[in-house]
């Protein structure tokens, strides 16, 4: 009976004993300081995208000098790819590359072997490869007429649109990009042009979106008019002394209007006029702030 109780006596001591001396072990890493510091990765890329996140970047601080083996793993941990195989670095600030070529889509990680420390760490940080364009539908471009005047009518072409994913939009006339949007979530979202510095007239505008990885989808073209006051017709031909039309297109409350001595105002879209009683060549001008338009009027007798 004293055999037996002794030996388990003495089984317990030795698991109690290689207990505390694992705890002990754990709490004097827990006070080493890690020796890599400050790690930040690239959090999605594509290496399909030819862009700035066509790559995979890994920078970290190395706290002393050692030779690295820097291993991309998946997300079950299996080594994927070696970056870096002991590799002799001074301390300081240590980056290094990786493009992602052939590997699948996923979330990798990158592992940092240090042989003189005979540390082996996971960075935590996740690097997304990802080579799928976001899917970009433009619901309405409105209005299609526009005159960015501050008057509070029709100031802006408001884009709505709905995306597949987390994703920049880009809005571009004439080829020029004018308005760049925060990443936004997938669904739905707007974002509004107010013409700075575009001429009047026909505005060919383009809308694509681009994937925090840098994947760009397929664009959407369309085709709005900035304008602030215009008569719809090219020229006007009409007898002496009779009543005509004139179609203003604008959003303004009133507008000044000039044909040869005379002038007014009207709120009117088709403004209504008498043809002077003289035949020859006369100019028909229509403005407010500073915006104009300006026909011919040819008045001959029949």
């Amino acid at each position: 009976r004293g055999l037996p109780r002794l030996l388990s006596t003495l089984l317990v001591l030795c698991l109690l004993g290689g207990t505390a001396a694992a705890f002990a072990v754990t709490e004097r890493l827990k006070l080493v300081p890690s020796p890599i510091v400050a790690p930040k990765v690239t959090k999605a890329f594509s290496p399909v995208c030819d862009c700035a996140t066509a790559e995979a970047r890994i920078r970290f601080g190395l706290r002393d000098a050692d030779r690295l083996t820097v291993t991309i793993i998946d997300e079950d941990s299996n080594p994927v790819r070696t970056i870096a195989d002991a590799e002799s670095l001074p301390a300081g600030p240590v980056a290094f590359v990786w493009d992602g070529r052939g590997a699948p889509q996923g979330v990798y990680r990158a592992r940092v072997h240090l042989a003189d420390a005979r540390r082996t760490i996971d960075i935590p940080n996740e690097m997304r490869l990802d080579t799928t364009p976001p899917e970009l539908s433009v619901e309405s471009i409105a209005p299609r007429v526009f005159s960015p005047d501050g008057d509070g009518h029709a100031d802006f072409a408001r884009v709505r649109f709905r995306l597949s994913e987390r994703a920049r939009v880009i809005l571009s006339a004439g080829g020029v990009d004018v308005v760049k949007s925060t990443p936004r979530a997938r669904g739905e979202g707007k974002i509004e042009w107010f013409g700075r510095g575009a001429e009047v007239g026909p505005q060919s505008l383009e809308v694509v979106a681009y994937d925090l990885a840098g994947n760009r989808s397929t664009e959407v073209d369309a085709l709005v008019r900035l304008r602030f006051i215009e008569l719809i017709r090219v020229r006007i031909v009409v007898p002496p002394g009779v009543r005509f039309g004139a179609v203003v297109s604008t959003d303004a409350e009133r507008y000044r209007w000039k044909l040869g001595a005379r002038t007014g105002s009207s709120r009117a879209r088709t403004l209504a006029l008498l043809s002077p009683a003289l035949p020859g060549r006369y100019t028909l001008t229509v403005a407010y702030r500073g915006h104009r338009d300006a026909i011919p009027v040819f008045v001959r007798t029949p």
